[in-house]
């Protein structure tokens, strides 16, 4: 299957918002617990200002995936540091589509001087975890038993990936 990246821009909200919507019902890659409205595109755009952010297109046009980098933290010292979010469809994990959003954000990051990329993962989401150490992220730290959700305490997981 041949995919494209295009840069993250309004006409992606209601295919992005409905993926994230997946996995906010169907997991705990995603940590709110209720589906969000289409207007909480706007606060991703925001957050991703002068950041990268994609989405991935089949070729078919049909938008499959979405990236983005964030500030780590709003204070000029650490503009290095960026975390990352990423989500595709459940039918299309496991195709190396993941790590291919993953070496994009990564050399997009390194133009505009970010060396350093984080990611939050919870601690039921082994899935996760163990795309991100395959991918060269390193453990970093966890904050236990912060998250609850489906009735369920979790820890979240700091990884940490130096580009």
């Amino acid at each position: 299957m041949s995919y494209s990246f295009a840069p993250l821009n309004d006409e992606h909200r209601k295919p992005v918002i409905d993926i994230f919507n997946y996995y906010i019902e169907n997991s705990f890659a995603a940590f709110p617990e209720q589906k969000l409205s289409y207007n909480y595109f706007d606060m991703l755009l925001n957050a991703t200002a002068g950041y990268p952010a994609i989405v991935v297109e089949a070729e078919n046009g049909e938008v499959i995936g979405f990236a983005l980098l964030r500030p780590y933290h709003p204070i000029p010292v650490f503009k290095r540091v960026a975390e990352i979010t990423y989500f595709i469809k459940p039918e299309h994990t496991g195709k190396g589509i993941g790590r291919s959003m993953l070496e994009y954000l990564s050399v997009e990051a390194q133009k505009i001087g970010i060396d350093s990329i984080l990611a939050c993962i919870s601690s039921l989401n082994e899935n996760s975890l163990n795309f991100h150490h395959r991918n060269g992220f390193q453990h970093s730290g966890t904050l236990y038993n912060i998250g609850r959700k489906f009735n369920r305490d979790f820890s979240v997981h700091l990884m940490q990936k130096t580009i």
